[in-house]
């Protein structure tokens, strides 16, 4: 997960089954309604409302917010899921029941009624109304669509939400809603709405969970491995003094930004200014290693006007950096978004020209980006756009398709937000998101947390086609977001097509002079 896309946020709106209260202390209502319910851990604990305030501090204060007032005894399990993924042989600690959710007979959509009913009965207050009171005509005219919660807790660590929705993926569920938090002590509360499991029942549904996540046993640990992963997978490739920075000559400057498991400085190798990539030693696994393996790897492999340019990496454990050239004219984001600045037609095809240029060596070198977006896109001092940051960039593999989730949400294909095989083609999606951005010099699906953005796009949901846009850029956007891969064009014939239409812009604009 990223902060970056992911860490520690709430990824959808509150559930209409949370209560969202301002202006008094939802804690003191938790506590009050415990005790008059006559909770045995509240009455008969005297450290219960210390535990209970420890509980919330450790929490952002929105989950206070999300808190269901009429069911209360939810935060008691969610200390106690906390607690039990502090054991290591236990993460990821789950929870799973069933909610019901109703629809009429006659809706033939999968829209459903927005408002789980909790089918578990309360052990700290119920005052649910019968279901058997309700008269047989209005039953007949229900039908019940089964709608699940499943609750995780374990170590916060990079891409923790992506881990989570493939293993729902993998069960076959859908995610409806889904709500983040971490907590101040590197714990993790994920809170997901499922539907795709046929019973309400939950035996069958906790087994399940428990194979996928035996299948993916090894992947939930945060420590670091005894041996140096990248040591290893470096040990059978030949060693190059060109590449292997010599720290002597490696001088650290001022921190230009930071993700979750690493920082990025502006700095100095043998008289060059450069932009350096420090993984945190404190954070390293062997999940990371790998990802930095293959970074190197593929930067080694690339050289291009529009490829930002390897200059050397230190592969020796604790301290593992990547150095590049800098990039004095920043990220595309922020020359859009934090500088708000608004690129003239002629402008906007030479950006868009620079990344498919760059995007098409890259393709043709059978690697996939798959993070393509405006944060990635650098600029120098003459306003050349490289492709930068391959962290998550992989080589193509033999049968020509992937299927793990990875990349930024807002920006990301649905092939691959739905963990589908995929190729190339899913990051063309991503120009496309990239192109509507320099277009509209908006950020793609601001009103919408980027798991809202990602169940919608899945769903079939697009930006909207800005206004006053010349219609070859609106046919492109189109053509290059189209939800079937193999309609997508090729970097190849989007960078034909754009240089030919900018041709068009500048004879036409020195004819008018």
């Amino acid at each position: 997960m990223e902060l970056i896309e992911g860490v520690g946020e709430s990824s959808s709106p509150q559930r209409s089954s949370f209560g969202g209260f301002s202006g008094y202390d939802v804690r003191t209502d938790v506590y009050n309604r415990l005790m008059e319910c006559g909770n045995e851990e509240a009455t008969c604990n005297p450290e219960f409302r210390e535990l209970l305030d420890a509980h919330f501090n450790r929490l952002p204060s929105r989950y206070a917010l999300d808190v269901n007032m009429d069911r209360v005894e939810d935060v008691l399990l969610h200390q106690k899921l906390l607690a039990m993924a502090k054991d290591p042989e236990k993460r990821p600690v789950f929870h799973i029941r069933s909610l019901e959710t109703i629809r009429n007979r006659g809706d033939e959509t999968d829209d459903l009624d927005p408002s789980p009913r909790d089918l578990s009965t309360s052990k700290a207050c119920d005052n649910a109304e019968h279901e058997e009171d309700a008269p047989l005509h209005d039953k007949q005219e229900l039908v019940y669509t089964p709608v699940h919660e499943i609750i995780f807790s374990s170590i916060d660590k990079p891409k923790l939400l992506s881990q989570f929705s493939a293993l729902l993926s993998d069960i076959g569920l859908n995610i409806r809603e889904a709500h983040v938090f971490s907590t101040t002590d590197g714990y993790s509360l994920d809170v997901f709405v499922v539907d795709g499991w046929p019973v309400e029942d939950t035996d069958g549904l906790h087994e399940e969970m428990e194979k996928a996540i035996a299948r993916s046993e090894g992947s939930w640990s945060g420590s670091s491995p005894s041996n140096s992963v990248i040591e290893k997978a470096l040990a059978n490739q030949p060693k190059s003094g060109e590449w292997e920075i010599d720290k002597r000559f490696l001088k650290l400057g001022e921190k230009i930004a930071s993700g979750s498991c690493g920082d990025l400085y502006r700095g100095v190798y043998s008289g060059e200014d450069v932009a350096v990539k420090v993984l945190r030693s404190g954070h390293l696994n062997e999940t990371l290693e790998i990802e930095f393996d293959q970074e190197v790897r593929i930067l080694r492999e690339v050289q291009h006007r529009n490829v930002v340019r390897f200059i050397g990496a230190c592969t020796k454990r604790p301290e593992l950096c990547i150095v590049t050239e800098f990039m004095p004219g920043g990220s595309l984001y922020d020359f859009l978004h934090k500088h708000h600045n608004v690129l003239e037609l002629s402008q906007l095809l030479k950006f868009a020209v620079d990344v498919c240029k760059g995007m098409e060596y890259l393709h043709h070198k059978n690697i996939i980006h798959r993070d393509l977006k405006t944060a990635n896109l650098l600029m120098d001092t003459n306003k050349v756009v490289k492709v930068a940051d391959f962290g998550v960039a992989r080589f193509q593999n033999q049968e020509g398709v992937m299927t793990a989730e990875t990349g930024t949400y807002r920006w990301m294909a649905p092939e691959v937000i739905n963990h589908q095989p995929y190729d190339q083609k899913a990051d063309v999606f991503s120009f496309a998101i990239v192109l509507w951005e320099l277009t509209t010099g908006k950020v793609p699906y601001d009103t919408m947390t980027p798991l809202q953005a990602a169940l919608g796009v899945r769903q079939g949901l697009r930006p909207a086609l800005p206004e006053k846009t010349h219609p070859k850029l609106l046919d492109l956007m189109q053509r290059c977001w189209e939800a079937v891969p193999s309609k997508r064009p090729s970097f190849s014939e989007i960078a034909v097509e754009l240089e030919e239409f900018a041709q068009e812009i500048q004879e036409s604009s020195s004819s008018n002079r």
